[in-house]
C-alpha cells in the first residue's frame, strides 16, 4: 500500500479497516525522535520530519516549549479492540501488519 493510494481512498470515502489498524499500530509503536528534533531546534529539513506522533506544541511566555505526544495507550487499546472484533489474536494481527507470513517469515 502506498501513501498515494491511501490518500486516494480517504478522498473517495473508501477508507478500509486495515488502513485504520495500520495507522493505530504506527501511532502505538512509532518513534518520537523527529518530534524531539523539532523541539531542540533542529529545523533544517523540517518538511521531512515525521511529526505524526505530535499532538500539541506550546511555547510559554518565558519561551519554554511543551511537547505533547499522541496517547500510545489509547492507540493500543483501540488496536486491541479492533483485533478482538475480528476474532483473531493480537500477535497474528501485528505480524500481518508488519508483513510477516503465518510462519513468521
Amino acid at each position: 500500500m502506498t501513501e498515494k493510494s491511501l490518500k486516494k481512498r480517504i478522498r473517495e470515502g473508501k477508507l478500509q479497516r486495515s488502513d485504520v489498524a495500520r495507522r493505530l499500530a504506527e501511532l502505538a509503536f512509532g518513534r518520537s525522535n523527529d518530534c524531539v528534533r523539532l523541539v531542540l531546534g533542529e529545523t533544517e529539513g523540517v518538511e521531512k520530519l515525521d511529526l505524526s506522533l505530535l499532538s500539541e506544541l506550546k511555547r510559554s511566555e518565558k519561551g519554554a516549549l511543551e511537547l505533547r505526544l499522541v496517547d500510545r495507550l489509547k492507540a493500543l487499546e483501540l488496536l486491541s479492540r479492533m483485533t478482538e472484533e475480528d476474532g483473531g489474536d493480537l500477535e497474528s494481527f501485528l505480524k500481518a501488519l508488519q508483513g510477516e507470513g503465518a510462519d513468521g517469515t
